[in-house]
């Protein structure tokens, strides 16, 4: 029986990059989901916790789950500080050697383990990006973050919230070509022109996630880069504020003739600051937008450090 079980695993060699910070109330229960759905359905498969600077016990909640793994390899990369999402699961990424790998974004098991498998069999018939996004209704900042996404990105593919998904060796390597310092993995995924579904599931349990403050000023930090780099915001809100200033001027030339022929030009004193007003205001706008457009490519094409960790500890051989 155990012969035919081995026999019927997966031949691919798979990696799991999960992200972990301060999860020490689910990360035991959701590790040990995945050590489970590794060991059953894959001959070969490594597991690389990614230990953003966690200051509770999730570390030595990952250390004691690793001793009951038998076959799958379990590491973990501790990094130096916090770094947010994007760069420490690109820390994991750069050391996942798996022909397919799996993005776990959180550890909230809101899914039935067989949703992983689900979508790992969906990328086989053809899929270089399967994402699997639970079928609930969204934060309203998420909601508003994907519809202003939509409407000024020039990608076909609609993006959602998403739990996880599994990336083919053949993205991983197009998209390490594109640009490995873009800030949002998903944008540059749905840029990459290789084949990409999603697959919705019903979401079980508590799937609620207590987000610290430092996360979530990580998280708005992160929606503004995406939204300059990715899409046209930044464009066409410096068009529209061009075009408002140029028509303001336009009149203000107008009304300032009729004024000097026809009423006294002293008049045109509150108008003249009203004008000035605003159109310091939109070039200051448009400075702002500028300002950022060149900090993001100070940090992608200037630094070189983008990540650091402190250790790789190797929990099982």
């Amino acid at each position: 029986m155990n012969g035919e079980i081995g026999k019927n695993k997966e031949q691919n060699f798979v990696s799991a990059v999960i992200y972990v910070h301060n999860a020490e109330d689910r990360i035991e229960r959701f590790l040990d989901m995945v050590v489970e759905v590794m060991e059953r359905n894959f001959e070969h498969s490594e597991i690389i916790c990614v230990n953003d600077s966690s200051e509770d016990r999730s570390l030595s909640i990952i250390r004691k789950v690793s001793k009951a793994a038998e076959k799958t390899s379990i590491s973990v990369v501790n990094m130096s500080y916090y770094h947010g999402l994007e760069l420490a699961m690109d820390a994991g990424m750069d050391l996942a050697i798996g022909d397919f790998v799996f993005e776990f974004d959180n550890t909230v098991a809101d899914f039935n383990s067989s949703v992983i498998m689900e979508i790992y069999r969906h990328s086989l018939e053809g899929y270089d990006i399967v994402s699997a996004s639970p079928n609930r209704k969204e934060r309203l900042s998420s909601r508003l973050f994907y519809r202003i996404f939509a409407k000024f990105a020039v990608v076909s593919y609609r993006m959602n919230t998403e739990s996880f998904r599994v990336l083919s060796r053949r993205v991983i390597n197009r998209v390490s070509s594109m640009n490995k310092t873009a800030p949002y993995r998903k944008a540059l995924y749905a840029n990459c022109g290789l084949k990409t579904d999603c697959i919705r599931y019903e979401a079980t349990g508590d799937w609620s996630k207590v987000r610290d403050r430092k996360e979530q000023r990580y998280r708005m930090d992160l929606a503004a880069d995406a939204l300059i780099l990715f899409t046209e915001v930044g464009y066409r809100f410096s068009m529209t504020m061009t075009v408002v200033m140029m028509l303001m001027s336009i009149f203000m030339t107008v009304y300032s003739l009729v004024t000097y022929f026809v009423i006294h030009p002293v008049e045109g004193w509150t108008t003249t600051i009203l004008f000035l007003s605003v159109a310091f205001f939109g070039l200051f706008g448009i400075l702002t937008i500028i300002v950022k457009y060149l900090q993001l490519l100070v940090d992608m094409v200037f630094k070189r450090k983008h990540y650091s960790f402190e250790s790789i500890e190797k929990l099982t051989k």
